[in-house]
C-alpha cells in the first residue's frame, strides 16, 4: 500500500476578503474530491486572504499510480487562471513507514 500527499502553495488573484478567498478555493477542492477521488482539504494559510493551501491525500496498490494522480491534480489547479501555483511538495509513504510508530488503537478506550 502507498500513500502519498501533495501540497500546493497558492497566490489567489484578485482577493480582496476572505469570504472572497472562499469562494476561489472551495470549488478548486470540490472538483479535486470529485474527479480524482482524493482526500482534500484547505490546509494552510487560513487567515491571510490572498494566499492558500491545498493538502491532498491519496492512497493506492503502486506508486506509480499514486504519482499520476498528484500529477493531475497539481495539473488541474495550475491550469485555473484564478490562481498560481507558488510551490508544491511530494510526499509519498509505504504502510512500512508506520512500522515503530505510536498510533493509538482505536478500539482502545
Amino acid at each position: 500500500m502507498w500513500i502519498a500527499s501533495l501540497s500546493l502553495d497558492l497566490l489567489l488573484g484578485d482577493v480582496h476578503s476572505l469570504k472572497e478567498k472562499r469562494s476561489v478555493v472551495r470549488p478548486i477542492v470540490a472538483e479535486l474530491r470529485r474527479r480524482f477521488a482524493v482526500s482534500v482539504a484547505e490546509t494552510g494559510q487560513l487567515d491571510l486572504h490572498r494566499r492558500a493551501e491545498i493538502g491532498v491525500a491519496v492512497v493506492a496498490a503502486d506508486r506509480g499510480h499514486c504519482m499520476e494522480v498528484l500529477c493531475a491534480c497539481e495539473q488541474l489547479v495550475a491550469q485555473r487562471p484564478e490562481v498560481d501555483v507558488l510551490a508544491a511538495r511530494e510526499r509519498v509513504f509505504t504502510e512500512d513507514d508506520a512500522d515503530g510508530a505510536s498510533f493509538p488503537d482505536p478500539a482502545v478506550r
